[in-house]
């Protein structure tokens, strides 16, 4: 009979000289990690629940708890690894498929960290954004191709809708019951004092939050969670999910332990029930499908609302945008390979799609060759980390970007990657109200704004220091960019020179 006995990942240290048994990190851990032992008169801990998800620590009035990584390991090798092989025993014994929380954590190359921005000196001098006007405000939408006059040979409006945000940046698709309600009303509140916008994601959107549909963006997934006529009129913009970058090719799953009241009630399915969408939309098996589907949504909205479509980063990327930017879609939103979510099968999270810089780059390369990328604008997510990867995303080709795992972090998050449990510690991935008040909205949409606050002052710094001021002169300028450690194959994708290199 085998023994899967599997040491904890993670070891609680306390300092008995610190600790004084206040029990905190006991009532503070949704995980039951930590008991008071009263024969012992001290604190004791269940190492085998611990998802180093921080709490403890940061709440320990006298600093006498931390968790480190355990050193215990199973015999070295290059090829089976502790991970590998802690798997393999979980499988033996379960059956069951591996899930995982957020993005990938492989060590797979960061294109990002691999390109360098430009900056003028002399013959093109930078401009100072503190003494001089920057334009960063986007427009979202297809765009016409060249200006046209009525035969008084003023300008004709012939716009259709868009979306205008104050910054190139809109917080990306977190559904309600993935995350919290205090979650959810922060990123909205952030999105209307910005001018931005954020993604209810697909579970609909709560009664209480149509009062942001200026800055909402409603989806339309597979699963028509929560989908009806106010919930789209409600909207800024309509998205079609297609795919998305942690789990390309499959469809959602949010198990039954989170429909729980409201989540119940918005996203139109009994309580307790799971909420699993299919892969595929059943009603588009093509291009021509997909057209039927945007135009229904445009003629439900009197056709005053850009739809968007979402599609996950995958090898033929570009010709599938081809074939959105003919569909009537106005925006397309790519989401790479590392992209966080609540739930993923491991496998698909680790080893399927694209990284989202070798997408971006194909696939606005692909409609200029095309000549028909005024067609759609180019919305890019999946591990956008600050404001240096947005300048750089603009710079590759996006009009905009989409921050989901950036936003959390900044709610408090600390990436203890256990959000498909439904215990987060920090209010966030949870529908346990006991859990739910520790995200405190008042301050959540503060620091939301806090930090695009601070990334749109970057922004306006780096674009300065490369004698740019406006984001629509920063759109698809690779001359800017420069690569660092990349092969001719990466830099010839990429679209850029390496470092050294003149123009």
């Amino acid at each position: 009979m085998a023994v899967n006995y599997i040491y904890p990942e993670y070891e609680v240290i306390r300092n008995p000289d610190r600790c004084i048994a206040c029990r905190v990190c006991e009532r503070q851990c949704a995980n039951e990690v930590h008991r008071y032992d009263e024969d012992l008169k001290r604190m004791k801990a269940d190492e085998t629940k611990c998802v180093n998800c921080q709490r403890c620590v940061s709440l320990c009035p006298t600093r006498a708890l931390k968790i480190v990584k355990t050193d215990n390991t199973f015999k070295e090798s290059a090829n089976w690894s502790n991970q590998t092989i802690s798997e393999i025993y979980k499988q033996a014994e379960s059956g069951g498929v591996l899930l995982s929380s957020m993005g990938t954590p492989k060590a797979y190359p960061v294109y990002w960290d691999k390109m360098l921005i430009n900056a003028s000196q002399v013959t093109n001098p930078p401009i100072d954004p503190l003494r001089e006007p920057m334009e960063t405000r986007t427009f979202l939408g297809k765009k016409p191709d060249g200006i046209v006059r009525d035969k008084d040979g003023k300008l004709k409006n012939n716009l259709t809708p868009q979306l205008e945000l104050s910054v190139p940046i809109m917080f990306s698709a977190m559904s309600y019951g993935s995350i919290s309600y205090n979650a959810h009303e922060s990123l909205a509140r952030a999105a209307q004092e910005l001018g931005i916008y954020y993604n209810t994601g697909e579970g609909g959107l709560h009664k209480d939050f149509y009062q942001y549909g200026k800055n909402t963006i409603v989806q339309v997934a597979s699963g028509r969670f929560g989908v009806h006529k106010d919930y789209l009129e409600a909207a800024a913009a309509i998205e079609i999910k297609m795919g998305q970058g942690a789990k390309p090719g499959i469809g959602g799953h949010l198990p039954g332990a989170k429909i729980v009241g409201d989540v119940s009630a918005t996203r139109m399915i009994p309580e307790g029930a799971d909420a699993i969408s299919p892969a595929p939309h059943h009603d588009i098996y093509s291009i021509e499908d997909l057209r039927q589907l945007v135009y229904s949504l445009k003629e439900a909205t009197e056709y005053k609302k850009p739809v968007i479509v979402k599609i996950a980063a995958v090898h033929n990327v570009a010709a599938i945008a081809s074939g959105i930017a003919r569909s009537g879609a106005d925006i397309i939103a790519i989401d790479g390979f590392r992209g966080g979510t609540g739930a993923a099968p491991t496998r698909i999270r680790d080893n399927v799609g694209i990284p989202i810089e070798l997408a971006l780059a194909n696939v606005d390369e692909r409609l200029r060759q095309e000549g028909i990328r005024n067609n759609v604008s180019i919305v890019v997510g999946g591990s956008i980390r600050s404001s240096a990867d947005v300048v750089k995303a603009v710079a590759l080709g996006a009009d905009a970007v989409y921050i989901g795992t950036g936003a959390l972090l900044a709610l408090g998050c600390h990436l203890c990657r256990s959000c498909h449990a439904g215990k987060c510690n920090w209010g966030i991935a949870t529908q346990r109200p006991e859990l739910v008040k520790r995200l405190n909205p008042d301050v959540g949409y503060k620091r939301l704004v806090n930090l695009i606050t601070a990334w749109d002052h970057e922004v306006k710094e780096i674009m300065g220091g490369m004698g740019i001021n406006s984001i629509e002169a920063l759109r698809g300028n690779r001359l800017m960019l420069r690569g660092v450690g990349l092969n001719e194959k990466e830099l010839e994708m990429l679209g850029i020179k390496h470092a050294g290199e003149a123009f």
